[in-house]
């Protein structure tokens, strides 16, 4: 354990110093939650860089309040879903045929920065499945922040404490899953 820092079990111990740690917002990709702006603001300032799953409702809000935050440093960073048409063939040996690969619409939202790109669909009651993205963001964040969402938003969450990444929920859940603190205040 670092300053106050809870060691995270997915992180190589000898990961340097010198990298700017990874803050992750998830929640519902449909509605902002009315804390999103001042959430956003605040990672900004804290200097992290920011990771959503680069789609709508409350990762488009923070990545829009955490961009326009004045003087950040961080980037802002999402990982976003898509589809390669002959994803399976491509594993045959002797595959040189042209593919095509197209991201969700919808994704990445106006204020993503580094788009990730990925082959991964699934999400939503999905979200848990080795073909989901929410694995890519939740081992790729040193926190998280949850807010209020769905199926993918508790599947994000349940991940979180099986990777052993530190996640705090804030905002109106109706139970998180254990092991994940619920804050009343930012």
């Amino acid at each position: 354990m670092t300053m106050g820092v809870p060691e995270v079990r997915h992180r190589a111990s000898a990961e340097a110093a010198h990298r700017r740690p990874v803050v992750a917002v998830v929640g519902s990709g449909t509605q902002a939650d009315r804390a999103a702006d001042e959430i956003g603001s605040l990672i900004a300032r804290l200097d992290f860089h920011l990771l959503t799953g680069a789609g709508g409702g409350n990762m488009e809000a923070i990545s829009r309040a955490f961009y326009e935050a004045s003087g950040r440093k961080g980037l802002v960073i999402g990982v976003g879903p898509g589809a390669v048409e002959l994803l399976q063939a491509l594993a045959e040996p002797g595959f040189e045929q042209s593919i095509h690969y197209a991201p969700k619409p919808g994704y990445p939202n106006n204020w993503v920065e580094i788009a990730l790109f990925t082959h991964l669909p699934d999400s939503g009651d999905k979200g848990r499945l080795p073909t989901s993205r929410n694995h890519i963001v939740v081992l790729s964040a040193d926190a998280i922040v949850a807010l209020p969402g769905g199926a993918g938003t508790c599947s994000e969450m349940s991940l979180a404490v099986q990777y052993g990444v530190p996640i705090i929920a804030y905002g109106d859940h109706e139970e998180p899953p254990k092991g994940v603190r619920h804050a009343q205040t930012i």
